[in-house]
């Protein structure tokens, strides 16, 4: 009978697989397997009864009986049934029947002449004498057994010196106490530890700091005693470098450059480099690049301003700049700053002589690098686009290792992206400057003197944006206030900005109402609109929102009458002399250059003494009603002056520099008196010209104004007659004493009247060419049952004159 081919291990190792043959206590075979059939070529009946010892081969003739050389668990060579030799693994166990006396289990296996013993004993003596991996085994107490001499780490280390000793007193700034806490709950738990990252010197290289991945497996014997502990160490420096680099710039590339400011770009490269790539960053810009503007491409030659835009030391190093950040100075030559400038090649200084010649060639740098014990650098250029910007200089004074060639890479690439960011911001403040400039010439410097408004104003620009405001006085001392803001930034906005304010003073002069002034501002926009957008189509960056907000408010100091309209900007606040806030019950409107109703027109008289209050939305954060209301409790309190209570509003609402443009116009109503205003009604009759001449030469006599009668006496006599001529219906005639005497002459026809350059033989056609000629402006505005024609003539205001004050 066959037995199994797995039989169990009495003495409790696993079972085993292969030949099996069972041999008495004389060591006669019982039992051949099919197996053994197999190995050997000789048939369970010829071998069951026989002995075993006769199939071993002898190692040498002359040893003794071949039986006494099977080992228990060894290698052993057989001869086959053709004579052959086989060489097998033999493994020899006690077997114990239920009933029978204590016999013995041979399994034998066919090898490749390797004994497993051998093989395992030349991995461990390969693992502790060559692998570049760190073995080391340590005891319940964490002493070193053993150790793998190849080892990095511990490399020219001798055994004798280390066996025995705690590992924490073999590598003190390696085996740190966290290290330790970690082998001894590998020792209590049994679960191991796998890729422990660990920074410190070894024994083989105490002055170089390394990084070792650490893992760690409990040991025991087969009855599960705890033996110890073994260590793998893998150094894992050059792979932890080249991960902090590739976090390093992946870290640069999202914070470096963040805004369009050169001082904030160059903190950002200094905040991130300081402690991670050296101890200390300065960064240096040219000065003229700082204003926007840039040297000729290519490198820099000759003596070059810089000004120091940032400077970071890591606080272990508390290291102190040179030059104060914000300062200007210039470079001593020969140094290695002038020539990073001069060939636009980085330096490596590994070690820093104190002694070195180029130190004393910037007196103050030498000082203050000897100071605070710096000895190693770099210098990088900041150079973007053919155009040299400035110059970053990298430290290191507490960090023991010098700069090598990896860190100069790493510097030069974070240098080089700087310098775009830089360049960028460069660029912008170029254009920024140049969209201030122009914007600040399209704005008015001064408000004009009204006798109908004490005004006020205050004007913060932000970002080059497309926010203006203006007051044009119209005819019948009338004014008309106005702030707008078109959407966007930059020169294209600004631009677009002038035009509309241009057209505003074009359309003012033409006394529209402002609704009807909105309204072809409104026709600017589109046609604006039109003319940028094939540009925007062949190129995404040249687009821009071709849309604005306004709002025009228009006041009459005779009749105390404002009106107001808006399009895409909040209406104005006005607030009584008594404190008390007139709500102004319009919409919004649609923004200028956008599809909408039609603009809309809110009127009200307001007492003397009343404030108007025109603004942007940068000055109460958006059309809030919250900062609305803000605005209106600031300019109902008392305030001495309109400017007071301008300054009032901007110290209360404003913290810091806006970063959207903040206009503020106001405005404190007054009223003519009637001894200012003088206004006659005649039908339309030629008879009355006489008269009407008449009745203005005797005002103008009361008012001191008798050397201006011949010329007005004119002016009424051909503006009633073209009356008379053109219109049916009564006549009125006004005069107004202000800061220049205003004739107006109101009829109830619409059809405005035009200049005509009379030939020598007509008879006619002269009167307002006349009128024009002596007149210093004259003009035409509708009215709800006609026209008025008007004319000035300027003044000369006397010291009780009312146009003086």
């Amino acid at each position: 009978m066959t037995a199994p081919d797995r039989v169990p291990d009495p003495s409790g190792e696993p079972a085993t697989t292969g030949a099996r043959i069972l041999l008495d206590t004389d060591g006669v075979i019982t039992e051949w397997s099919r197996e053994a059939e197999d190995l050997l070529g000789y048939g369970s009946r010829e071998m069951v009864g026989r002995p075993l010892w006769p199939l071993l081969v002898r190692p040498d003739p002359g040893d003794g009986p071949p039986g006494q050389e099977a080992p228990a668990d060894g290698l052993v060579r057989l001869r086959d049934r053709s004579g052959r030799t086989v060489e097998t693994t033999w493994r020899m166990y006690p077997y114990l029947s239920a009933d029978g006396p204590v016999t013995w289990a041979v399994f034998l296996a066919r090898t490749d002449g390797t004994d497993p013993c051998d093989f395992d004993r030349a991995v461990l003596d390969a693992l502790l004498t060559e692998s570049p991996i760190g073995l080391h085994l340590l005891d319940t107490d964490l002493r070193v057994v053993r150790f793998n001499t190849a080892s990095p780490g511990m490399r020219g280390v001798r055994a004798e010196d280390v066996i025995g000793l705690p590992s924490a007193m073999v590598a003190p700034r390696v085996v740190t106490e966290a290290v330790e806490n970690t082998l001894r709950r590998v020792l209590h738990t049994g679960r191991p530890v796998i890729d422990y990252v660990q920074p410190g010197y070894p024994p083989a290289d105490h002055s170089r700091e390394h990084v070792f991945s650490l893992s760690a497996f409990r040991l025991h014997n087969r009855l599960g005693k705890t033996l110890g502990v073994a260590t793998l160490i893998l150094d894992v420096t050059e792979r932890h470098r080249y991960r902090a680099r590739l976090e390093l710039l992946h870290d640069a590339s999202t914070r470096i450059g963040t805004t369009l400011d050169i001082g904030r770009t160059a903190d950002e490269l200094a905040e991130i480099a300081a402690g991670r790539v050296a101890d200390a960053v300065a960064v240096d810009v040219l000065d003229r690049v700082g204003r926007g503007d840039a040297p000729e491409p290519g490198p820099v030659t000759g003596e070059v301003t810089v000004r120091r835009e940032a400077f970071r030391s890591s606080p272990d190093a508390a290291l102190r700049p040179a030059y104060a950040v914000g300062e200007t100075t210039s470079y001593g030559f020969p140094t290695p700053l002038t020539q990073v400038l001069h060939d636009l090649r980085p330096r490596l200084i590994p070690r820093i002589d104190e002694d070195g010649e180029w130190l004393a060639h910037d007196p103050a740098l030498g000082e203050r690098l000897r100071a605070d014990r710096v000895h190693s650098l770099i210098v990088a250029p900041l150079a973007a686009r053919g155009v040299v910007l400035g110059v970053v200089s990298f430290y290191r004074s507490t960090t023991p290792e010098p700069f090598d060639h990896d860190d100069l890479t790493l510097a030069t690439e974070l240098a080089a992206q700087t310098a775009l960011c830089v360049d960028n911001a460069r660029r912008y403040t170029r254009e920024r400057n140049a969209a201030l400039t122009l914007q600040n010439s399209l704005l008015p410097r001064q408000l004009p003197t009204l006798s109908a408004l004490d005004l006020a104003f205050s004007y913060l620009p932000g970002h080059a944006g497309g926010t203006w405001y203006d007051v044009i006085p119209l005819s019948g001392a009338r004014a008309a206030l106005v702030v707008g803001e078109a959407a966007g930034r930059g020169l294209r906005t600004v631009a677009t900005m002038g035009r509309l304010r241009a057209a505003t003073h074009s359309l003012a002069a033409l006394d529209l109402a402002p609704d009807e002034l909105l309204a072809h501002l409104d026709d600017l926009m589109v046609r604006l609109a039109d003319e940028v957008r094939p540009e925007a189509a062949n190129d995404p960056l040249e687009a821009h929102s071709a849309t604005a907000g306004c709002v025009c408010v228009v006041y009459d100091p005779a009749s105390r009458r404002i009106e107001v309209s808006c399009a895409g900007q909040p209406p104005p606040v006005l607030v009584h002399s008594d404190g008390h806030r007139e709500p102004v019950d319009i919409p919004a409107g649609p923004a200028l250059g956008t599809t909408g109703p039609p603009f809309a027109t809110w009127e009200s008289q307001l007492p003397e003494g009343s404030l108007i209050a025109l603004y942007s939305e940068g000055l109460v954060g958006g059309p809030e009603a919250e900062g609305v209301a803000r605005l209106g409790s600031i300019l109902g309190q008392a305030h001495a002056s309109v400017q007071e209570a301008c300054d009032a509003v901007i110290y209360s609402e404003l913290s810091g520099r806006p970063d959207k443009d903040v206009v503020l116009v106001l405005a404190r109503t007054r009223v003519l008196s009637e001894d200012q205003v003088a206004s006659w009604t005649f039908p339309s009759d030629p008879a009355i010209v006489a008269t009407a001449r008449t009745l203005v030469d005797r005002q103008l006599a009361s008012w001191g104004l008798g050397d201006l009668s011949f010329t007005t006496e004119l002016v009424i006599s051909e503006l009633v007659t073209n009356a008379i001529r053109y219109a049916r219906g009564t006549i009125q005639v006004r005069l107004i004493r202000d800061r220049s005497l205003i004739c107006e002459v109101t009829d109830g026809s619409s059809a405005a009247p035009h200049l005509r350059h009379a030939r020598t033989t007509d008879e006619g056609g002269r009167g307002l060419l006349l009128v024009a000629q002596l007149a210093h402006r004259w003009g035409t505005r509708r009215t709800d049952r006609g026209k008025t024609i008007w004319a000035e003539q300027t003044l000369d205001p006397g010291p009780g004159d009312p146009a003086a004050a």
